[in-house]
This record gives C-alpha cells, structure tokens and sequence, in this order.
C-alpha cells in the first residue's frame, strides 16, 4: 500500500473514532483549559484559533480564556489551493463569514496578524508529533513559512482517540510541538532543527 493509501486509510479510521469520541464528550472543548500550558503565552502573544467543523474538539473555551489572559486571537483564512494560511485579528463576538470548506473566517477588513501559537485541528496524531490532517497541505505550507522566519508554537488540539501509534509522514509533513486532549497536554518531540522547509 503506497503513502496516499495508507493516510487514506488511516483517515477513515480517524474520522470514525472522532466522531465516537465528539459523541461521547460533548464538554471535552472546556477539559482543553485544564491543560493547555498557559505559562507559554506571554501578554499580547498572537494565538490562532479556528472555528470548529462538526466533529472536531472546540478550540472555542480555550480560546476565550487565552484572550482573559490576555492573548491576541486569530482565525485562519485560506487564500487557496497551494498558498498558506493567513491569520486575522478576532475577537469574541466579532461577525465572521462562510468561506471555502464551510470555514468561518473573519472579515476581510480584519488587521492580519502573524501567529506566535498555532491551535491545530487534526485527524490523527502519534507521539513523534507527526500530524494528519484533510491532504490539502494548508497547515503543513504555513508551519513550514513560519519556521523558516522563527519558532512558533504548534498545539495540535484533539480527542484522546485521535492518538495513533504513528501517522505515515513525507518530507513536506511538518509536525507538532505539542498535543492536546480532552485528557492531558503533552509536549512532543520533533527536533526542531529539522523542521522541514519545503512547501
């Protein structure tokens, strides 16, 4: 089975027990702020959230108590097939637009700001860190641009059955700094050194 199956395959799989896991833990977005590691977001750090699709853990308590903290939040915004995200300014109850894959964006007058934590949503995660998302390469693009200019902070945020024992990876995968679940945080163990680059 080639590499595309394989995450394929595991995507199936990935989807299913997210669903179970969504089903069975309808208040597991506020068990995030049990355990996200607060003490790395200095005052006025720019946070990336993103407005969740059916399925996925909400991102959405965690983020109002980073912005109590006094986090500057963001949302992503897709420019497009093969470029990477941008991030606008948000704030809770600031109106937000349907875009492309049914994601909720801000508007585009919104100030762009440059994330120095990233909240990534997910399908699969194993312990190297190593993410699988949807294939279409938007966080792998922007984790790979930002390295390159610094060391942002990247939290993939999940249910506890989203871990894997290992997601299948090529060069142009970029794993995650840490991990967050319903259950604990837990910080991975890519070298950063050896990001990879390429987009």
């Amino acid at each position: 089975m080639n590499l595309n199956a394989l995450k394929d395959e595991l995507r199936r799989r990935a989807l299913a027990a997210r669903q179970s896991a969504h089903d069975a833990a309808p208040d597991a977005g506020e068990r995030l702020v049990e355990h996200f590691p607060f003490e790395r977001v200095a005052p006025g750090s720019v946070v990336s959230g993103y407005w969740p699709l059916p399925g996925e853990i909400d991102p959405r308590p965690l983020m109002t108590a980073l912005e109590a903290r006094g986090a500057c939040l963001a949302l992503p915004v897709v420019i497009g097939p093969g470029h990477p995200l941008k991030f606008r300014e948000w704030r809770a109850g600031d109106p937000l637009q349907r875009r492309a894959f049914g994601l909720m964006e801000p508007q585009d007058s919104a100030p762009e700001l440059v994330p120095d934590i990233l909240l990534v949503p997910l399908l699969a995660v194993d312990p190297d860190g190593n993410r699988l998302g949807f294939g279409k390469g938007y966080y792998d693009r922007t984790l790979a641009g930002l390295r390159a200019q610094g060391a942002p902070l990247a939290i993939g945020l999940a249910y506890e059955a989203q871990m894997v024992a290992a997601v299948p990876v090529d060069e142009f995968d970029q794993p995650l700094d840490w991990v967050l679940t319903e259950k604990r945080g837990t910080p991975l163990s890519p070298p950063s050194a050896h990001y990879p680059t390429s987009s």
